[in-house]
């Protein structure tokens, strides 16, 4: 195996040449050539075992080429998000904290100048630390980790007494801290929801450095990159603009295959059926509007999509009762504590609702209730006959049996049903042949989350509550559960933070915040718009209470934030002190020196060299105190010009 890196004088990007990449037995990627510029931001897509986090692995030096050269700049920092986290004591903001290492490193040195006395060292790290914006970490650390869904109380909390999805964020809460020159993130929306995916969103499109991102989020994906990186049949194209800018470049070149059409005149058949249907009431109006919007993209977004490996629909419900569940005045909670109260809801056949609401709201707690996992602190839950409620979350992937096969669940699940029907309903999950058969205990996320919705749709539910059921799937598989949830004729309870899924498949939102859920009138748009007024109006209520009575923590970021003012001006008050102490006694010794001349008898003695002595004396003493007079005075500006010790 060869494998070459090297820097080209102003060389300052990066560089595919003739570019092989193996793992194992298997290309994945073979003579590609490629370049990304500073400030690139570039979406990598490609089906699942394409090649994208091996891609990833490669410019983080953890592979080799096959063949072919890779060119970075050696002085590049590379930020990503790590896989695992360590079960530390420290707290939260620390460990985030960790990411920066040029600070962690002159925080550490400071350290030792200011016990070694090193008064100019002392002064390069702190204009150094100055020029990182060093005095102001805390407070962006704080925000990053507030926008990731952490409360204030959070960001004391140790790292070991967090969760592993929680974990997940405190890890890309540290690669964001870094300030890189390259970052990588591979699929970072999985264990967010829609706020923090938002807020993310928002992050990403200011950041400053060149962007590699794997995700299966179109939405996400559009507003944020401008170029796509796409590994397909073993070839890595680069395409300008968003992912659906790329998505049109592709399907004008499967424009000519009839199964585009007739999956097109499918879907849009089914948004137009809507748009009819709700275009002129004014509660349906706005979400008639979004409908209006995914039909003008229908055409590119299905021929993109036309040779998807993944084919099924949902197989109608036995029965329809109507409604299928009523909640009449209900409160849901944990420890005799009501999270959400005076729930009226009442969901019928056909109906698609979308839970919107802030992390911690209690949407997936509504699920649970809905889902009778979680039993009401008072109210009625009435039924209809013959309910059959299919719940999805991602608990339930731990239930799957990890030595049986996709086929053998399927037996158990429905032992009356021949196995080359089950092999053929399997093989639109794309369960193919041998992986129909094997155990799926090395099966990826992804593959076990196909293989538990491929369960739930074959009980045939009336009434589908999902909850983050994208996780882990790729876009092509996103795709096929879009058309199959728009065909579907149970009603449907969605919670994700997949934008393009909801607005394809909810007619319309509910809203949990304030410990009530009621319908909220809007689209996803407004939700944004409402997300940020939320936000503003807890910055000004922190402002206020700052001003009223600074809690603890404002207060501790205020002592570190004077105390670092003053480790600052430390080394030029120390330089001041002295030179005090020298102007004093050199105006002392020139006092004597003009008093012993001012004698006459020193003029007309015979013997010069006394006279000679102190008028060289006199002159060197005279230079001193002028020159450091005139430092007294730089220093003094420099210390004006510092931020006041409040």
């Amino acid at each position: 195996m060869t494998s070459k890196s090297f820097i080209l004088d102003g060389f300052n990007l990066i560089q595919f040449k003739q570019l092989t990449l193996v793992r194992g037995l298997k290309i994945l990627v073979q003579a590609a050539s490629m370049q990304l510029h500073p400030g690139h931001k570039v979406g990598l897509t490609g089906a699942n075992g394409a090649g994208k986090s091996s891609l990833f692995a490669l410019l983080r030096g953890e592979m080799q080429l096959e063949s072919g050269d890779l060119e970075m700049p050696a002085a590049w920092v590379i930020a990503h998000v790590a896989q695992e986290t360590p079960a530390l004591a420290m707290p939260a903001i620390e460990f985030v904290l960790d990411g920066d290492a040029e600070l962690r490193h002159i925080e550490a040195a400071l350290v030792a100048a200011e016990a070694n006395h090193q008064g100019e060292l002392i002064a390069e790290l702190h204009n150094r630390l100055t020029d990182i914006d060093g005095y102001s970490a805390k407070a962006r650390a704080a925000e990053l980790l507030n926008g990731l869904g952490f409360s204030q109380v959070a960001l004391q909390q140790a790292v070991s007494t967090f969760s592993g999805g929680w974990r997940v964020r405190l890890n890309l809460a540290r690669a964001l801290m870094c300030r890189s020159d390259l970052l990588l993130l591979d699929e970072p929306t999985n264990h967010l929801d829609l706020d923090a995916v938002i807020w993310l969103e928002g992050w990403l499109q200011s950041y400053r450095g060149t962007l590699l991102l794997i995700s299966h989020d179109r939405d996400f994906l559009d507003a944020i990159v401008n170029h796509i990186a796409h590994i397909e049949q073993q070839t890595l194209t680069l395409y300008r603009g968003g992912y659906s800018d790329f998505e049109r470049q592709r399907a004008e070149k499967l424009a000519l295959q009839q199964a585009m059409f007739e999956k097109q005149q499918r879907k849009v058949s089914h948004l137009q059926s809507y748009i009819d249907r709700f275009r002129v009431q004014a509660t349906k109006a706005r979400q008639a509007q979004s409908r209006i919007k995914a039909l003008e993209r229908m055409e590119m977004i299905s021929a993109a999509h036309v040779d998807s490996q993944f084919n099924f629909e949902f197989r109608a419900p036995i029965s329809a009762p109507d409604p299928l569940l009523v909640l009449d005045d209900m409160q849901v909670g944990y420890n005799n504590v009501a999270l959400i109260k005076d729930i009226v809801l009442a969901i019928r056949p056909g109906e698609r609702l979308g839970l919107l609401g802030r992390n911690g709201a209690g949407k997936t707690t509504l699920i649970k209730l809905l889902a009778d996992e979680l039993q009401a602190l008072n109210g009625k839950r009435v039924e209809g006959k013959d309910l059959n409620v299919g719940y999805f979350a991602q608990h339930q992937l731990e239930q799957l049996r990890p030595d049986e096969s996709p086929l053998q669940h399927m037996l158990k699940l429905d032992p009356l049903t021949r196995e080359q029907e089950h092999m053929n309903y399997l093989g639109g999950f794309d369960f193919k042949g041998e992986m129909a058969r094997s155990p799926c205990v090395n099966f990826s996320g992804g593959e076990k989350s196909r293989l538990a919705l491929a369960l739930l749709i074959w009980t045939r539910p009336n009434l589908l509550l999902l909850d983050e059921p994208t996780n882990h799937l790729d876009l092509e598989m996103r795709h096929a559960l879009t058309l199959a949830l728009q065909d579907y004729e149970g009603g449907v309870i969605l919670v994700s933070h997949d934008r393009a899924l909801l607005r394809a498949t909810c007619d319309q939102f509910i809203l949990v915040a304030d410990g009530k859920a009621a319908q909220f009138d809007g689209d996803l748009d407004d939700y944004s718009q409402w997300l940020n007024e939320q936000r503003l109006k807890e910055k000004q209520q922190t402002q206020v209470t700052a001003t009223d009575k600074p809690n603890k923590n404002d207060r501790a970021l205020n002592k570190a934030e004077r105390q670092a003012r003053i480790a600052e001006r430390r080394p030029l008050m120390k330089e001041l002190e002295q030179l005090e102490l020298n102007i004093s006694k050199w105006q002392a010794d020139k006092k004597g020196c003009d008093d012993r001349l001012n004698d006459s008898a020193l003029y007309t003695a015979s013997d010069k060299t006394e006279l000679q002595q102190l008028l060289k004396r006199q002159a060197e003493l005279a230079n001193q105190t002028e020159v450091a007079e005139e430092r007294w005075l730089a220093l003094h500006e420099l210390l004006e010009a510092m931020p006041a010790l409040d």
